[in-house]
């Protein structure tokens, strides 16, 4: 007889796949029109189905022990960064990273710096009875801005509108290799810690040792390999599927998801030979897009998107559900009325002044107003949980006699509430900041045309406002100007209106999902025929402007170009 399998797959498989599906139903209205990020949204889901709430999603449950938790937790974060950069450095153009370094190794280098040194005066500050060396190491956990969370800003209709392509850009490259730095400023406060440790707890061999596992290890093994595999690991990728490409032996599909196995490749790689791998997964990107070639093939193809987004919701639903939310009241290291200001303070103080401070010398930042828009959207997220579980894994190895050192206990507890704090302070301010924005710009202006459109009104345009408080002549001028805008704006939409449909019956435009407009009539005016693919010259369809036409193809390609592939 049938019974009821209520089983922990089944749920999380019922949790998870319901979500995304009822999040599709409505995610254009979320994200287009209300402007609220995919990962304040996840994060709230998560939130929602985690033991703190209805008890759907039990982690712990599924670990079976905190340790393996947050193991689960750091090979997760691995993943979603490898991938994300990877694709990262695939949407830059042709050798951006030699193009820009200069505003590269600005970002990189005086502005992280002091990122990393104004969060940890910040944290010294704020956190009671921590050393400023401890202060140093949680900062470089929050220091890189996140990929994930940067793709709010930088992809989408706000971007679209708001967001000059070279701004974008070079956001896009800035969150991509920031990451990867973050080892310098963590291993540097980290081995000290180790190594000359409080109240002299530390492990023999002292700052000289520490510095130089700083140098070797980390400069040189961590960093310095990670770049050159990363480099080498995309070169190679590019010229195989070149080659591949041009004998035909790759189809369409193995094409399109081909930077996300190379991502997984360099993960799993990078992790055994216990290199960088979230650096080496943005360089290995930018390389295999060096020539711009398969950047170019796969513009019109949505599947690297698709894979982004799956993996951005799942992520956020999983924080939702691990982040330790009753500790932000109750813990032994920061009360909450000294925890909201230190995010405050963090949010606004971390990287604001310094990017404003610097953005003259930046040369895709125009003005002060993109100075502070870039120096506010450095959001904390993935890449922050990322290293705080990095130096949880390190903190491990500090003990005396089999037992974890105090020093280390003690900045165990600090790094979790703190860090995960600035997390979500960073989701929810950054993914709310964008539509309050757009409401206090939006509502003002609103009502103003509201009230204007109401004493333009027949029965009161004979005594408008310009008529009492201004000349005649200047009233005259006001509205003669009011009404020459509005008969153009009417031209331009009348204009603007073709028949998709017929010849002699006019229609409404035809948009692709997403909001753009599909083309609607040729040079000549005349109305253009939809069908699966654009119509050409000659009438038949054809395939999207590439230039690689797969095996799969072939038959479509004959016949649209007679008989050239």
């Amino acid at each position: 007889m049938p019974t009821l399998a209520i089983t922990n797959f089944n749920i999380v498989c019922s949790v998870l796949g319901g979500f995304i599906t009822l999040f599709g139903l409505v995610s254009y209205l979320f994200k287009e029109k209300f402007y609220l990020s995919e990962a304040l949204i996840s994060l709230l889901a998560g939130v929602t189905f985690s033991p703190h709430a209805t008890n759907f999603i039990k982690p712990l449950d599924y670990a079976g022990s905190e340790a393996n938790l947050d193991a689960i937790t750091l090979y997760f974060t691995r993943l979603v960064l490898g991938v994300q950069l990877v694709l990262a450095g695939v949407q830059l153009p042709s050798r951006y990273l030699h193009t820009e370094w200069k505003a590269l190794a600005l970002l990189l280098g005086p502005i992280m710096t002091l990122m990393w040194l104004s969060s940890s005066l910040i944290i010294w500050a704020l956190v009671p009875h921590i050393p400023f060396l401890h202060a140093l190491a949680v900062a470089a956990c929050v220091t890189p801005t996140d990929p994930v969370l940067s793709n709010s800003i930088v992809k989408g209709k706000f971007a679209d509108k708001n967001v000059p392509r070279d701004l974008q850009k070079i956001i896009i490259a800035e969150s991509g290799a920031n990451d990867g730095l973050g080892y310098p400023f963590l291993f540097l406060a980290l081995y000290l810690i180790k190594y000359t440790g409080e109240g002299g707890a530390g492990q023999h061999g002292g700052a000289r040792t520490a510095m130089g596992l700083w140098f070797g290890e980390t400069w040189g093994y961590t960093i310095a390999l990670s770049v050159i595999y990363g480099a080498t690991v995309g070169w190679i990728a590019k010229e195989l599927l070149h080659f591949a490409e041009e004998r035909k032996y790759v189809d369409r599909e193995s094409f399109l998801v081909f930077a996300i196995t190379l991502a997984l490749f360099i993960v799993g790689t990078c992790g055994m030979i216990g290199s960088d791998d979230v650096l080496a997964c943005f360089i290995a990107g930018n390389t295999f897009t060096w020539d711009d070639w398969f950047r170019l093939e796969t513009l019109d193809d949505s599947l690297q998107p698709t894979i982004d987004m799956l993996l951005n919701l799942s992520i956020f639903i999983w924080f939702g559900a691990i982040c330790p939310w009753p500790t932000f009241l109750t813990n032994d290291v920061i009360p909450i009325y000294r925890l909201i200001p230190l995010g405050i303070m963090i949010l606004l103080f971390r990287r604001l002044p310094i990017v404003f401070a610097f953005h003259t010398k930046i040369h895709q930042i125009e003005d002060p107003r993109q100075a502070i828009f870039v120096g506010f959207f450095g959001p904390i997220g993935v890449s922050a949980i990322f290293y705080l579980y990095i130096s949880l894994e390190f903190l491990e190895t500090l003990t005396v006699d089999g037992v974890q050192r105090a020093d280390a206990e003690h900045l165990k507890e600090v790094m979790t509430v703190v860090i995960w704090f600035l997390a979500i302070c960073s989701i929810v301010v950054h993914g709310l900041s964008i539509p309050l924005g757009k409401l206090g710009f939006f509502l003002p202006r609103t009502l103003s045309r509201a009230f204007t459109s109401q004493a333009n009104s027949p029965s009161t345009q004979s005594f408008t406002t310009a008529d009492r408080i201004l000349p005649a002549n200047i009233a005259s001028a006001l509205r003669e100007r009011r009404n020459r805008r509005t008969s153009r704006s009417r031209n331009n939409s009348r204009s603007s209106r073709h028949s998709v449909t017929d010849d002699s019956t006019p229609g409404l435009p035809i948009y692709r999902i997403g909001g753009t407009v599909i083309k609607e009539s040729d040079s000549t005016g005349s109305p253009i025929q939809l069908g699966p693919q654009e119509a050409g010259p000659d009438g038949p369809p054809q395939l999207p402007e590439r230039t690689i036409r797969f095996p799969d193809e072939e038959g479509i390609s004959t016949a649209t170009t007679g008989g050239r592939a």
